[in-house]
This record gives C-alpha cells, structure tokens and sequence, in this order.
C-alpha cells in the first residue's frame, strides 16, 4: 500500500514539474513576444488635431496586422522631437513647411498631403453681421480696419509655438505685403507693414500655447472671435450649439487664405518593412474609404476647388461654411525667411504682455528644487537663451515676479522685459523659508494686473508651487477674482507635491490650465511661455 503512495506521488510531481515548465515556456514565448512586437512597433508622430483620427488608423493597422503606435505634440515639439533624435518610423505634421525645416529634412520621404484645412477667422454671427461681413466678399484690410477701430477683437494660438498661429501670421504678411510672387526679409523690414500688423495684433485678448487648448478656453470664454482651423470652428460650433449658445460665422479673407497640407511623410530609418508598412498607412489614408473618413471630421480633400456634394450638416452653410467658391491660398516664404518672421514676429509685432511669475520659496523647495526654479527662471529671463525657442520677452514686455511662502516675500518688477538682469540676480538670492500660501500671492497678482490697461497688454498669471497651500483660501481668491472680472488667466506649474487639486480648481477658475513640471521644471515653463 506503501509503494502504490509513493508511486502515485512521484506520478502527480513529475506532472507538477510539467505544468510549470510548460507554463514557464508560454510567458517566456509570450514575453518574447511583446518585446519582439515592441521592437516592431510603427511609431507616428503627430499633430494633435489628429486626434479625432486615431481609432480610424488603428482598426486599419489592427486589421492589416501593424503593431501601430501614435504620440501626439504641437508643431514646434514634433520639430524639437525630430531634431533632438527621438526615433519614429513617420510624421504626420499640420503643414509641409514645418518638414522642410527640420535639420536632417533628407530623411524625410514620399511626403503626400492628406487633407487641406483652411485657417480662418470664425466670428460671433452677431458679430459679423455688426460687421458687415455676411455673405460678402472680405479683404484682410477689412478685418485690419474693424480691429483698428476697436470693433473686433479676438483669440488664436501662438505664432511662434503652433502651425495655426504661425500660418495665420504668415498669411497676413503675405496679403498685407501685396501678394508677392516671393515673400522675402525685405517686406519685414518694410514700414508699412510693421505698422499694419503691430496694429493687427492689437485685436488679440487671448493667446494659447496649444490649438487644442485654444478650443476649449474659447468654449469655456466670452470672446467675438477666433483664428483656427475650419475643422476646429465646426467642432466648436456643434458644442455650442448644444449648449445654446451662439454660433461662429467663417470668414474667408478674399486676397488669400493660410492652408494647412497636413503631409503624412516617412521617415527613412534603413527599414524595408517599415517603409512597406508606411506605404500601406498613407495608401489607405488616401484612398476612397480614408478620403471619406476625412470629410466626416470636416477636412477638406480637395485643394481649394469646389465640391457642392458635401454633407450639410457637418460643412453648414448657416456658419458661413462655403464649399462651393475657390479658396484663395497664400504662398509660404522659404524656410529662411519663415525663420526671421517668426523672429521678428517675437519681438516687434506680438501684442505687449504683462506676466507675473509668482514662485514659491516654501522651505521644501530648499536644495535641489530651488536650483530647478532658478535654472529654470534664468533661462526664461534671459533673451539668448530663451531666443533659441523663440521665448523670449521683448522690450516691449513687463515682468513682475512675486516670492512667497506662507507670506508674500519679495516682489519685483521691469517695465522692460529685455532688461532682467537685476531680477535674475533676485532670485538667486531669495532663499526657502517657511509654509505655503498660493492663494494671497495670486490674489496680490490679481490687484496689481487689474490696473493694467487690457488694451495694450495681454495679461496673465504663472503660479509654481511644490505643496499643498496650508495657508489662505479659494474661497477668498474665487471672490476676489470674479469681483475684479477681468479675463485674466492663472496658470499653474506643478512640481514636487503640490496639490493638483488646488492647482486645478484655480484652472477652471480663470479658464487656464496647469502643467506638470514634477519630472521636468524647465520644460514646464517653456510651455507656459507660449501662453501668453
């Protein structure tokens, strides 16, 4: 009986042993898998208004068995990414002329447009009706009077950190300058020019770093109008439709109109099945059944021609949408010249800021987080370095910079923001010390911007913090910033363990929002830097 047991035990151990070394062979396999997948993996950079395309793409890779990953950035950081090294198999960027800038532009391969998307003013209809510009021929000179006399003011992304804020700024050059057959660094130092456009920038109230973000903040505002894609002024519309509220009216600067391509291009890595992979994406994206996905989004997929058969609900003649006209486009310069207009653009014709930096120097800020705000503050302060991202403030810029733990510091100001020596200098200096009160500084700040003359200087507020606030309150900043009712945003940089509740409520508060500069506080701040 003995030996019968002691049989039937070695019999279920040698099983044991099997189950777990066929068991181990599966994850091994398995595991040799996904790193076999990951290494296979076809990355796309792309801009973000792509967005709304991913899960057409990705059932297309899943069904042709495409390992396909997509990452997401503004134009500019697409650029950076490129430049900096980051590996990708292909780029689908807003605009061809960001590829023909890129250092090492050779690798790029069969570029091909996808779609075309008009950049464009969208006015309150009530507006542009005041105007005078429904269903009428309109000329930019026509936009530029209404902003000279202080009858239009509006919104738009950056020039110098998205493709619709740099694209809008080149077109307006382009028609202000004549419509020459070549824009050249000759017209941007014209007189004439200068003028005009100094005096067209006036007209913005709101700048954003990002055209996903202009989006929202112009939905969740009170603003007459914006400058952005035809495709983002279709999506705003339908959300304020459903929120009863007013819709926008495109207009169409009859003497020329900024296009965005959007070219799906390779990127030749010496891969022969990713280039097989890439053809397959773009040959769908540009086939029938792509094409049409397209349209359903509200692009375009013919190039300034006309199409009369387009879905009314989504290309709605009610807002202004005209599919059945030529759309003028405009002739980008060289990538040179795109250079020193972006350049120029920084520090002449850009409307005036007025930005306060408030900075916390809370005792847990002592040691290595102290040496990231100064690091960080000294290259935004400094004009070489900040040029380098075309970051830089102008002459024609104050800065204020306000020191706080759980009191207020130090606060010290420059009526030049080309002149901040002595403020870098400051800072240096201030050493940690103390609790955390994020709530009486940005109140402080809200008292000293609430005097600025809002015509000549956009203002907002850059709030960085590593805490939770143990000192202050919402409550009191909530009452405070809707008694002065002043569009003023309050940005906030999170680092450390700052409370990302706090930083979020004072977000939704003035129609901002807040960046994550835990793993990288230099970063963080050049983010913000492009929104405002």
């Amino acid at each position: 009986m003995k030996t019968k047991n002691i049989g039937l035990i070695i019999v279920i151990f040698i099983i044991m042993s099997l189950i777990i070394t066929v068991s181990n062979i599966y994850e091994n396999t398995e595991e040799t898998q996904k790193q076999g997948a990951k290494a296979e993996q076809f990355k796309i950079i792309s801009s973000t208004e792509n967005k709304d395309l991913e899960k057409i793409l990705l059932d297309y890779a899943k069904n042709e068995k495409i390992n396909l990953k997509i990452e997401y950035a503004g134009t500019i950081d697409i650029m950076d990414k490129i430049n900096s090294g980051e590996q990708y198999d292909a780029v689908w960027a807003s605009n061809s002329i960001w590829l023909y800038m890129l250092e090492n532009s050779s690798k790029i391969k069969n570029s091909k447009s996808i779609s075309i998307n008009p950049v464009v003013f969208g006015i309150k209809k009530s507006k542009a009706r005041e105007l005078g510009f429904i269903e009428k021929e309109v000329y930019t000179k026509d936009i530029l009077q209404a902003i000279e006399q202080g009858k239009l003011k509006f919104t738009m992304s950056s020039a110098t950190r998205t493709n619709t804020g740099a694209t809008a700024y080149l077109g307006f050059l382009n028609t202000l300058a004549g419509s020459p057959e070549v824009l050249t660094k000759e017209h941007l130092s014209s007189s004439q020019i200068k003028q005009s456009l100094t005096k067209f920038f006036t007209g913005v109230t709101r700048s954003s770093g990002s055209d996903e973000f202009l989006d929202s903040m112009f939905i969740n505002g009170d603003y007459e109008a914006v400058i952005t894609y035809e495709t983002s002024i279709i999506n705003i519309n339908k959300r304020l439709q459903e929120s009863g509220k007013e819709p926008l009216y495109i207009v169409y600067a009859k003497d020329g109109v900024s296009i965005s391509d959007s070219p799906f291009a390779y990127i030749d890595n010496k891969n022969e099945k990713k280039a097989e992979e890439f053809q397959k994406i773009q040959s769908y994206l540009l086939s029938m059944e792509g094409q049409n996905e397209l349209v359903k989004t509200g692009r375009r997929v013919w190039y300034g021609g006309i199409n009369e058969n387009v879905d009314k609900t989504v290309f709605n003649p009610e807002w202004g949408i005209d599919t059945t006209k030529y759309i003028v486009p405009v002739k980008y310069p060289n990538a040179q010249v795109i250079k020193e207009a972006l350049a120029v653009y920084q520090e002449e014709f850009r409307k005036p800021v007025h930005t306060i930096f408030c900075l916390d120097y809370s005792g847990s800020m002592y040691g290595d987080g102290n040496k990231q705000l100064v690091k960080a503050m000294e290259y935004i302060l400094t004009q070489e370095s900040a040029k380098k991202d075309l970051l830089q403030f102008s002459s024609k810029d104050k800065i204020t910079v306000i020191t706080f733990s759980n009191k207020i510091l130090n606060t010290w100001n420059t009526l030049d923001g080309s002149k901040t020596s002595q403020i870098i200098n400051k800072i240096k200096e201030e050493r940690p010390v103390g609790g955390t009160d994020i709530y009486t500084t940005a109140q402080k700040a809200l008292e000293i911007l609430e005097k600025e003359d809002m015509n000549t200087y956009n203002t907002s507020i850059i709030l960085m913090t590593d805490g939770n606030s143990n000192r202050g309150s919402y409550r009191d900043l909530e009452n405070a910033y809707n008694k002065v009712n002043i569009d003023i945003p309050i940005y906030s940089i999170m680092f450390g363990e700052a409370s990302d509740k706090q930083l979020n409520e004072i977000a939704n508060l003035t129609n901002a929002k807040v960046f994550d500069g835990r793993t990288n506080l230099l970063q963080a701040f050049k983010e913000v830097r492009g929104y405002n």
